[in-house]
């Protein structure tokens, strides 16, 4: 059940991706990237995670896109016929690239200085 669980949520990536490139054109929402989507054991939700380059724009392109979050779904289930339901979409900030820049900055400040204390 799981490896089905995983094809599901690759093509709702895939899909929604495709979605937001080809029919959101909305230039003000910027770089966005569908980083990840979990879909529950029953296929009824999927959480779809997005990334957008300008952190500052986060709050309001969720919001703008849970606006359209209607428009996506219909355009998902005319896209994806082998499913007996089209899931809830829910989108959250993938922030895991904000962790990663903090992880960086944090081994770089500990390498910077074990450096000085060496010296």
């Amino acid at each position: 059940m799981q490896h089905r669980l995983e094809k599901v949520a690759a093509l709702i990536k895939e899909e929604i991706s495709l979605i937001l490139l080809h029919k959101i054109q909305d230039p003000e929402l910027g770089l966005l990237t569908v980083t990840g989507v979990k879909v529950s054991p029953d296929l009824r939700n999927a959480k779809v995670y997005i990334s957008l380059y300008e952190k500052e724009k986060r709050e309001w392109a969720l919001e703008k896109i849970n606006d359209l979050k209607g428009l996506i779904r219909s355009e998902l289930a005319s896209r994806v016929n082998n499913l007996r339901f089209v899931p809830e979409l829910f989108f959250y900030i993938d922030d895991t690239m904000d962790y990663v820049e903090k992880m960086e900055n944090l081994f770089k400040k500990i390498h910077k200085d074990d450096n000085e204390q060496s010296e």
